[in-house]
């Protein structure tokens, strides 16, 4: 793993292989640009304009130093206009440089000193760095395996004031627990579903609590059917592959705190049940695990990073297939608060798990809960794939996600609840049914929801457009993004901060 080191020496002396720069919009040179700049006898500036860049964000230049200064090449990045740079700005940009940074050893960067906030400026360029360097190649076959493509970075050095360096070492280690559970969400997701059934993702979360110090159960299906959790077991009756439940611990609040919730939608492979998917909307369909991996690697962080809270997960997995024994259009199941639903289209099935795990917390009167679901097409067409939608039934608990969503580079956006719409999910035969009418099918999925939180604070965040890339973007290849881990962890350990308490 690469080594980040703080460091307050002047950018022409530091010993690296790369220099990586910031350029702000116009263009204007960033920290670090002009003194680079005359060290090697070149107008920096001019070299962006001869290429007819402009520092906007994501912009990237490469320019040799032809042996001027030790290191051999200097990558100018945008990072947009001055003095409205953000954190994400960084996040990004350092990402945006990760592909660079990892064909060489030594790097050194002034990317931190953009933003006032050293902590934060730190925190994003590391995590930067990180995620722009994962990747998930384990079912490639290994022809070379000498990897001359492999990753090489082993130290950067992040350059700023010397006074800064206590906080901005503590910045880097936030990160690399950030980052490295980032990774383990990510990895999760991009697993295979032929590999990755219920029981493998139980034993992940498994693994990942022993390291990490985290209580853990996971719910056979005997047990499950001993708890009444009828949505579980109904969406995997038609596979071969029996659901799981997983229920994790972190104790770092009194005994008498009460905890914050999480849930995790778990379908480890969704072939939309009877109501079968077409071919095309299903490739991707090992994504629909995302929300749950999400949680684990939400409850990794925090069981890292030690906030003095509590909190507990309730992971519902299952595989959604249309085997003889499936659940048909017109069957009624009874979730774990007594309720009962009419599933009349199976491909409506993330909600009928969600909603036994959200009963289940609600019973161990959390503060708050918030779950994280890949859950329906409909807020992807409101949305896009750069916000998820935030619903929920307590106006200050939205206000506490869509705040921690835009600190950390993960923005959301507010749709309504709108009781409304509830009539639209009235079942003859049930207390409620799983699909509503042809339009505001987010709404109603979420008022769905709603049925089983009691008056607990709840929030439900609509991930299916943000937590899986088709292409790739600065901090992420194609694939899992790890959306809403940062999100999440942000908002826990805001609330464990001592101005909480």
């Amino acid at each position: 793993m690469s080594t980040f080191t703080p460091s307050a020496e002047a950018i022409t002396d530091v010993d690296a292989d790369l220099l990586v720069l910031p350029v702000y919009e116009g263009p204007e040179a960033g920290p670090g640009v002009r003194d680079v700049g005359r060290a090697m006898g070149v107008d920096l500036l001019d070299a962006l304009k001869d290429q007819r860049r402009k520092g906007k964000r994501g912009e990237t230049l490469t320019v040799p130093t032809l042996g001027t200064i030790s290191a051999s090449t200097v990558l100018l990045v945008g990072v947009g206009k001055r003095g409205k740079v953000t954190a994400d700005d960084l996040r990004r940009a350092a990402g945006k440089a990760a592909g660079a940074m990892n064909k060489v050893k030594r790097v050194a960067t002034t990317l931190p000193q953009c933003v006032r906030s050293t902590e934060d400026a730190v925190q994003a360029t590391v995590e930067g760095v990180l995620l722009g360097s994962y990747t998930f190649d384990g079912y490639k076959s290994k022809k070379d395996e000498k990897k001359d493509d492999a990753p090489k970075l082993k130290d950067v050095a992040l350059i700023g004031k010397s006074a800064d360096a206590r906080r901005a070492k503590q910045a880097i280690a936030r990160a690399e627990i950030l980052a490295s559970s980032i990774a383990f969400t990510r990895d999760i997701v991009n697993t295979p579903s032929l590999d990755a059934t219920p029981e493998w993702v139980a034993a992940q979360a498994r693994k990942m609590a022993k390291e990490a110090g985290l209580k853990i159960k996971v719910w056979t299906p005997t047990e499950l059917e001993k708890g009444s959790f009828g949505g579980v077991l109904g969406v995997g009756r038609g596979s071969a592959r029996p659901p799981r439940m997983v229920e994790l611990t972190y104790s770092g609040g009194r005994a008498s705190q009460k905890p914050v919730g999480l849930v995790g939608k778990g379908i480890t492979f969704d072939s939309g049940g009877l109501s079968i998917k077409d071919a095309k909307n299903m490739e991707w369909m090992k994504a629909d695990k995302s929300g749950a991996a999400a949680m684990l690697g939400a409850m990794r962080a925090v069981a890292l990073l030690k906030p003095k809270i509590n909190v507990v997960a309730a992971i519902p997995l299952a595989e959604n297939m249309p085997g003889g024994n499936a659940i048909r259009p017109g069957d009624v199941l009874r979730h774990r608060n007594g309720k009962t639903s009419e599933v009349l289209n199976t491909d409506a099935e993330g909600r009928l798990v969600l909603a036994d795990a959200l009963a289940f917390l609600a019973e161990k009167d959390p503060t708050a809960i918030i779950d994280a679901a890949t859950l329906t097409g409909a807020c992807m067409v409101a949305l896009g794939d750069q916000l998820y939608g935030v619903f929920g039934n307590d106006d200050a608990l939205v206000r506490e996600v869509l705040a921690a969503g835009k600190a950390t580079g993960e923005p959301g956006w507010e749709l309504p609840l709108w009781d409304g719409y509830r009539s639209m999910i009235d079942s003859p035969v049930a207390d409620i049914k799983n699909i509503g009418g042809p339009y505001g099918g987010a709404i109603t999925a979420a008022l769905f929801l709603k049925e089983f939180v009691g008056d607990t604070p709840w929030v439900h965040l609509d991930v299916a457009g943000t937590a899986y890339a088709k292409s790739g973007t600065d901090t992420s290849p194609a694939g899992a993004t790890g959306s809403p881990v940062r999100t999440v962890v942000r908002l826990i350990t805001d609330r464990a901060a001592p101005k909480r308490r």
